[in-house]
């Protein structure tokens, strides 16, 4: 992706942006951080957070919706004192800064960075470090000196106000310390949020993470109340006494040109035939479990399935990923685990033949393109269930294959919600714990969006009261904002090389755990591929059936052979008998079975996909009932659309179902330029 134009050589850059991925302490997202950069005119941000990258993907996204270009990097705080701007030149300097990253959380455990200044030094080759000092004192030259040793002339300092007394001539004699040393000054506005109108949320994630209230806070408080963003012009006007330092900041975005778009993700390459590359292991492969699934011959859809699911796997380069996944299956099945494939995945035929998934996707016309597709280009997401007592196994497999050098699991980003946010507000603003837990108590499920002002009058409270107003609409503004970093279920990302070139690791709570920075919507954006190994405790269960079976009956059965329809399996069904049957086990499935009667094996299909927002919002669970009742006869928009949506009585119901009318009605071909997107 081409950058966004350079910044014209005179022109303000604002390079100590945090954003709340500083867990408590930045009040506004990267993404509100950006667009306001845009609205003020900024043509760069400089996003470095504390001790962390975990902000930077969505920076990225932030610069491509609004064209002000992120400079990557992050703050590192030495055992030794020094406050560090870390922003790396180029593609090598970011790999030296995340390897950095990662030994200060190895070093540290999760949620905190601990690193020397030595350690800084070893990776500082081609990286711009800008000290952050505060007062013209003997530390502050000591440190001067450490930076000028290490980065050389890639060393710089930041001039921040301060909003103190004498603080001109603070920032004088800080400019006139730095350039005894030989070091330039840099002018930064140190910033926390996007607008002004987020200082009392700051002050809120502040007490938050202090575990004080507010009014307790005292030094501990943010030092002065302007770190909001303000435009080039602003503080080219406020930095007028230091030309030099509105200069070095344009100086450093131009030598600063990594973009996060240069990272090269590698899947591991799979040596599972000697001699062979793996799109051939994968052909190969694939051939030989479709002679033994069709000893008498392969059928001519099934060979027009797996030849064009083949093509397509090789012009987006997927093999290794499925033969990834197919040998974490068949080591599974090595160690007699059940497993099982499930999602989009069902919807390859040669998943279903590797015996990745049980599903056949020929009989049941299920749609390749919704799990691939050329067009789109995603990295394709098998998840695979593993019994939940085994699963550990698995993982330990896992990282003994590829090395805890080239695994991890995906981050998960904890946010705050409703619930959450209205405690943590009410207890930072001083509310009495009684009333925080009246408020609360007034929030439902996983709720994010706020109390409604109905709601808390029908708790008789005076909704004119200015702190609990206040304690409402922060706990509105905080809901969204992450908390801290906390460990995938299952879905691991590898590497052909080293992990940690491309994203810090970190360990997790969970012994033997280590994570990324990135979530799975980050990975998704960069183009990563992960593998998820998920835990299902139904699958020990069905696995402790077969082994009954086979010991004491001499009958032996797999998942696959389950599929027939089985009279008396359907009569309970159909009395909603269905206590920890896995799909068809909630409330809401239980009270559609009764009406729905499911008789065959696609009758729970459509039961599990029909008790879901997206059919129940667009009103399609009635019509559909009614037709199978007999009370409605189908209807089809044209004759064409009828092998579309037979299956279902003339109601879509299915992704695939909304993707074939599309092309039926278009006349348009899955994977072409101008093709239907699995989200359409």
């Amino acid at each position: 992706m081409a950058s966004p134009a350079t910044s014209p050589a005179t022109t303000y850059v604002e390079l100590q942006v945090t954003s709340h991925f500083s867990f408590l302490r930045g009040a506004s997202s990267p993404e509100e951080l950006f667009a306001a950069g845009a609205l003020l005119g900024h043509t760069a941000l400089g996003l470095a957070d504390r001790g962390s990258v975990a902000g930077v993907v969505r920076g990225w996204d932030g610069q491509k919706a609004t064209g002000v270009r992120m400079i990557p990097g992050a703050r590192v705080d030495t055992r030794e004192g020094h406050a560090l701007l870390l922003y790396p030149i180029d593609r090598a300097a970011w790999s030296r800064l995340t390897r950095l990253l990662s030994i200060g959380k190895t070093r540290g455990g999760k949620g905190h960075c601990l690193l020397d200044l030595a350690d800084v030094a070893a990776h500082a080759d081609n990286m711009v470090g800008i000290l952050v000092p505060d007062m013209a004192d003997a530390v502050t030259a000591s440190q001067l000196d450490d930076v000028r040793r290490v980065f050389g002339l890639h060393g710089y300092a930041a001039l921040s106000f301060r909003r103190r007394p004498d603080d001109i001539a603070r920032l004088h004699a800080l400019d006139a310390m730095i350039r005894d040393v030989g070091l330039r000054a840099v002018a930064t506005g140190d910033i926390l949020y996007h607008t002004p109108e987020r200082r009392p949320l700051q002050d809120v994630v502040s007490a938050i993470r202090e575990k004080c209230q507010v009014d307790e806070l005292g030094f501990r408080r943010e030092r002065f109340m302007d770190r909001n963003l303000k435009s080039p012009q602003e503080m080219e006007r406020r930095f007028k006494d230091f030309p030099d330092a509105v200069q070095a900041s344009a100086d450093i975005a131009g030598i600063c040109r990594f973009d996060l778009g240069e990272i090269q993700y590698q899947y591991p390459y799979e040596q599972v035939m000697e001699g062979r590359t793996a799109q051939e292991a994968l052909a190969c492969l694939t051939e030989q479990a479709a002679v033994e699934h069709f000893p008498d011959g392969v059928p001519q859809r099934y060979r027009d399935q797996i030849d064009h699911e083949l093509r397509l796997i090789a012009d987006l380069g997927y093999a290794p990923y499925f033969l990834t996944v197919n040998s974490i299956v068949a080591e599974s099945r090595r160690r007699g685990i059940l497993c099982q494939g499930r999602g989009s995945a069902a919807n390859s035929c040669v998943c279903f033949l590797l015996g990745i998934t049980s599903i056949d996707p020929i009989q049941h016309e299920l749609l390749f393109e919704r799990f691939v597709s050329g067009e789109r280009k995603e990295p394709p997401d098998i998840d695979v269930d593993f019994e939940h007592e085994r699963r550990e196994e698995i993982i330990r497999w896992i990282y003994e294959t590829y090395g805890r050098h080239r695994s991890a699991l995906t981050a998960v980003v904890t946010r705050y919600r409703t619930r959450g946010a209205v405690a943590e507000v009410g207890k930072a603003l001083g509310l009495p714990r009684d009333l925080t837990k009246m408020l609360t108590g007034l929030v439902w499920g996983w709720s994010m969006d706020g109390i409604p002002q109905e709601r808390v009058e029908s708790l008789n409270l005076n909704t004119d009261d200015h702190r609990l107003k206040l304690t409402l609409e922060l706990a509105r503004q905080l809901i969204g904002t992450p908390r801290h970093l906390s460990q995938h279920p299952g879905g691991f990302v590898l590497t052909q090389d080293r992990l940690d070139d491309l994203v810090p690791i970190e360990p997790a709570r969970m012994e033997d755990r280590q994570i990324i920075e990135w979530d799975k919507d980050d990975i998704d954006a960069l183009k990563f591929m992960k593998v998820d190994v998920l835990g299902l405790g139904m699958l020990g269960c069905m696995n402790r059936a077969f082994n009954l079976l086979e010991q004491d009956k001499g009958i032996r059965k797999t998942m696959a052979d389950l599929q027939d329809d089985d009279p008396d399996v359907y009569a309970m069904i159909q009395r909603a008998d269905t206590l920890g049957v896995f799909q068809i086990e909630s409330r809401a499935q239980m009270s559609m079975l009764p009406r729905m009667k499911p008789r065959e094996f696609y009758d729970l299909v459509i039961e599990v996909a029909i008790v879901r927002p997206g059919p129940i919002q667009g009103d399609m669970v009635h019509p559909y009932l009614r037709r199978r009742e007999g009370k409605e006869k189908p209807e089809y928009p044209r004759p064409e659309l009828r092998a579309v949506l037979e299956k279902t009585l003339g109601v879509p119901l299915f992704q695939e179902q909304a993707m074939k009318v599309a092309i039926v009605n278009g006349g348009r071909i899955l994977g072409q330029r101008g093709g239907v997107k699995a989200g359409q």
